[in-house]
């Protein structure tokens, strides 16, 4: 059963906050009506974060739109929501969060092939405000060339 992976969810604010060190990508436990409204495209992770609870994570925050055609077994909207990782990478997560002080942002959620429901995480430095004004100049000099080379062809 292959159908067209059209879900592409990305967190845009993720990559100006934070500076990416790891990736990884997990699994999400849902509920059925959630995963139908994921597969509509009524879901947000721009103002998500994951968080440790004992030795499982969660991803907080993460908005799901209720599921339209679905009667009072309709799901909350803003729970948290366990994360699916290997032990040995809960284990890698859950020490660099704790040693170096590091964070743990959600960048994507997506339907895989298969349609399972997955998102893309990352370990993650915040950036100091210079970092972010750096991000900005260099995105706007970037513009100016590509509007330059354009002229150019022209």
């Amino acid at each position: 059963m292959k159908q067209t992976n059209t879900i592409n969810i990305k967190n845009k604010k993720a990559r100006f906050e934070y500076e990416i060190l790891d990736k990884y990508t997990a699994g999400i436990k849902l509920a059925g009506t959630e995963i139908k409204s994921i597969r509509e495209g009524k879901a947000s992770i721009a103002e998500s974060f994951c968080e440790f609870e004992g030795n499982e994570l969660f991803v907080i925050n993460m908005t799901i739109q209720e599921y339209s055609h679905a009667t009072y077994f309709n799901h909350n909207p803003k729970q948290s929501r366990k994360l699916l990782l290997n032990r040995r990478e809960l284990n890698k997560l859950l020490k660099e969060v704790r040693t170096s002080g590091l964070t743990i942002v959600p960048l994507r959620l997506f339907i895989n092939d298969r349609g399972l429901a997955k998102m893309q995480i990352a370990l993650a430095k915040g950036k100091k405000l210079y970092d972010k004004r750096e991000a900005i100049k260099e995105r706007d000099s970037k513009k100016r060339l590509g509007q330059i080379k354009k002229a150019f062809n022209n």
